[in-house]
């Protein structure tokens, strides 16, 4: 394989870095815990974003009965570690992002980013091993670690005054970079590449809705901006665990039993 390819994703992740350092902070929008969703259901407040975070916590489960069980299986096994942290930081997720919208604020809001940062860095561990046939622990460890700094970084920063979502943002815009090239540079396969593509672009999309909250429920009415991308991003989730799962429901051959 030709350096140049190889060490690509490693030249995209500085470039974005470097172009984050001297972009400065990036501060979260004012009125950002003003929700269009503003209903009351059964005593819960802002009900559709509340329990639209179910998805989350079904996918997640879903994916952790049938890969658990598979997790040694060749088609995972590289990237298990990796995946494993995926699944626990969605599972996460729909709890952090759930108490959030309760009653929004900067407090509970660390609950809810802290479990996304967590979830990205074990999608791209997982990727990670996959692609290349190495282990991903010790990479799920460090991005784990940074995707908590991230968070701690804005929150910190946010007390001072001065908020920057820099860190945090990086993490979540990396895996829709790092992904297609890895898969790309280590020819995965078609189905591999298509699954985790659809995903990706469903999650941009879920970024797009998430940035157009109270435009999407006044064009919508029946849905806001922020409950369709909980839904969106569900979908992105589902559609990786599915590819996952379809892996290690094929049979394995003598070579790789051994």
């Amino acid at each position: 394989m030709k350096a140049l390819p190889r060490h690509l994703p490693l030249f995209v992740t500085v470039l974005l870095a470097a172009a984050a350092l001297f972009h400065g902070p990036i501060a979260q929008p004012p009125g950002y815990h003003d929700f269009a969703d503003q209903d009351v259901v059964f005593g819960i407040p802002h009900f559709a974003d509340v329990i639209s975070n179910l998805g989350f916590a079904l996918a997640a489960l879903w994916g952790w009965m049938r890969l658990e069980p598979a997790s040694q299986h060749s088609d995972i096994r590289s990237g298990w570690v990796g995946y494993r942290l995926f699944l626990i930081a969605l599972f996460l997720t729909a709890l952090g992002s759930s108490w959030y919208h309760l009653a929004p604020d900067n407090a509970s809001l660390v609950w809810d980013r802290l479990p996304i940062a967590v979830a990205c860095g074990g999608l791209l561990a997982g990727v990670w091993g996959d692609a290349r046939r190495t282990e991903s622990g010790k990479l799920a460890g460090w991005l784990a670690l940074i995707a908590i700094a991230s968070v701690a970084w804005w929150h910190f920063t946010e007390l001072s005054g001065q908020g920057d979502l820099r860190p945090y943002l990086l993490l979540q815009g990396l895996p829709i970079l790092l992904i297609p090239l890895w898969q790309w540079i280590y020819s995965m396969s078609a189905a591999d590449r298509l699954a985790f593509g659809a995903a990706l672009a469903l999650y941009v999309i879920a970024k797009f809705a998430e940035l157009n909250d109270h435009e999407i429920a006044t064009a919508l009415g029946a849905v806001t901006g922020h409950t369709l991308k909980h839904l969106l991003a569900t979908g992105a989730a589902a559609l990786i665990i599915a590819r996952l799962v379809h892996r290690v429901q094929k049979p394995r051959t003598t070579w790789q039993l051994a």
